[in-house]
């Protein structure tokens, strides 16, 4: 099952991890019949060698895996690329989920799953991806707040001038904030920012994606503060 990543491909290329062959066989199925060129790989280990090579799309893997579990290469993973991850869970594993969305994943999909639920997951973060490259957008390319710069054309984000790399979803939600100092923004807001509208995500999963905001800012700057909650009600970027 496991294939050379750098066979030519007209389509997006989505990577799947996991050692359950059965999904692996099933969903590529359907991944390629909705024209996306599909790697499989059985073990993380296997598939982290394959992708320092060559960058994908999109990554789609689990985390109980031999030789090199999902945690594992999702850190792996951020600590080079901001390619979109969907990581897959099961039921009962709840810390694993939150520990995924603090490594840095961009959404989570719990086993057993609907294989339609994530084409739709895949193809939102791959419209997320594709809206925070495109330099024809009609708005102001930057976002200045105070030291904070959001470069939205090349999808970089610098404080005091040092950059912080973020992933798609960080950015997103960070923009949001960014873009109305002072206002409050709710979870389900700032799911729609992030996500889109009709697209179900818990409520832990923005908490998470604030959590490591703060923190990869707090490693630039220990002082970092700007990224305020307010208890019941959601989060808000302090006004400059």
């Amino acid at each position: 099952m496991d294939t050379d990543i750098s066979q030519e491909s007209s389509g997006r290329t989505i990577v799947l991890v996991d050692d359950d062959r059965n999904i692996l066989t099933s969903v590529s199925m359907v991944l390629e019949a909705e024209g996306f060129s599909v790697v499989c790989y059985s073990d993380g280990e296997t598939a982290w060698r394959s992708l320092q090579a060559h960058p994908v799309d999109l990554v789609v893997l689990d985390i109980k895996m031999p030789r090199m579990n999902g945690l594992d290469l999702l850190q792996r993973l951020r600590e080079k690329s901001r390619t979109p991850v969907i990581f897959l869970t099961s039921k009962a594993d709840e810390v694993d989920e939150l520990t995924g969305l603090r490594l840095g994943a961009d959404d989570y999909i719990t086993k057993p799953f609907s294989q339609r639920l994530l084409i739709e997951r895949i193809r939102t973060l791959l419209r997320r991806a594709d809206l925070a490259e495109d330099s024809g957008e009609v708005r102001d390319e930057m976002l200045v707040r105070g030291e904070l710069v959001l470069d939205r054309e090349r999808h970089l984000c610098t404080w005091h001038g040092d950059p912080v790399p973020l992933t798609v979803t960080e950015f997103l939600i960070l923009e949001a904030l960014a873009s109305r100092p002072g206002y409050v923004k709710s979870r389900d807001q700032l799911i729609d920012a992030a996500y889109g509208e009709n697209v179900y995500v818990d409520d832990r999963t923005i908490d998470s994606h604030i959590k490591r905001l703060r923190r990869k800012f707090r490693r630039a700057d220990d002082n970092f503060s700007e990224i305020e909650t307010l208890y019941g009600v959601g989060y808000r970027y302090r006004t400059v």
